[in-house]
């Protein structure tokens, strides 16, 4: 050490601070590249500012049924393997504060193009409604406000669009909630369509926190 001077010394770790948070600073933009890109998707697909308003995403949703059938912002998959409900977390960025992190979040599925995006007459049709969504997979124990139904687009009307929102209450609540049920899966219990799961949520106090889709339709075309 004797060879090396104290300045010398403390330009390594002034230059070793640097690098530690120019790292960090890359892992947050990767985060926020990675929500720009969830929200680039969802407008791209007329989710947002249609079945959703325009919000910017600050966590990642992932739902799977199997390893072979999980959603990825658009892919498509077979109705036939989506009979029961999927594993669906939801994924913490590192922006994301640890209060944040202890919410309980509103998972929903909707399909805003019943019986099909042409004339979507039933539209929006809701799938589900639970509660009980979390960041820590071990802490997720979703409750049904309205049990899962399968996606089963009818013949002869294309690919439907079934979107995942998950949703937070405005008010920031850490409270249980009560959230009303929906009397009637078309036009999530209104009486005229076009209704849907952004006035369910706005009537309900809640607001877009994470949103994922995929596509899937009827084999028979």
């Amino acid at each position: 050490m004797r060879g090396i001077s104290f300045m010398t010394m403390a330009t390594l770790a002034l230059a070793h601070l640097s690098l530690a948070r120019l790292a960090n600073q890359k892992v947050i933009a990767s985060d926020n590249d990675d929500m720009t890109e969830v929200h680039e998707a969802l407008f791209q697909a007329g989710i947002i500012p249609n079945v959703i308003s325009e919000f910017q995403p600050v966590l990642g949703l992932s739902a799977s049924w199997s390893k072979d059938a999980a959603v990825s912002l658009g892919n498509s998959l077979d109705p036939s393997a989506l009979s029961s409900p999927p594993s669906v977390h939801l994924e913490k960025a590192d922006s994301v504060s640890s209060h944040e992190a202890g919410k309980s979040y509103v998972l929903t599925l909707t399909d805003p193009d019943a019986p099909s995006r042409d004339d979507p007459k039933w539209g929006e049709f809701c799938h589900w409604i639970a509660t009980g969504l979390s960041l820590s997979a071990s802490a997720s124990k979703l409750e049904d406000v309205l049990e899962y139904k399968p996606p089963a687009p009818p013949e002869k009307t294309g690919p439907h669009r079934y979107v995942l929102i998950a949703f937070v209450p405005a008010n920031g609540t850490t409270e249980p909630l009560n959230l009303s049920k929906p009397g009637d899966r078309k036009h999530w219990g209104a009486s005229a369509p076009g209704h849907g799961v952004k006035d369910w949520a706005h009537a309900n106090g809640l607001v877009p926190i994470a949103a994922n889709f995929f596509y899937a339709q009827n084999k028979k075309q």
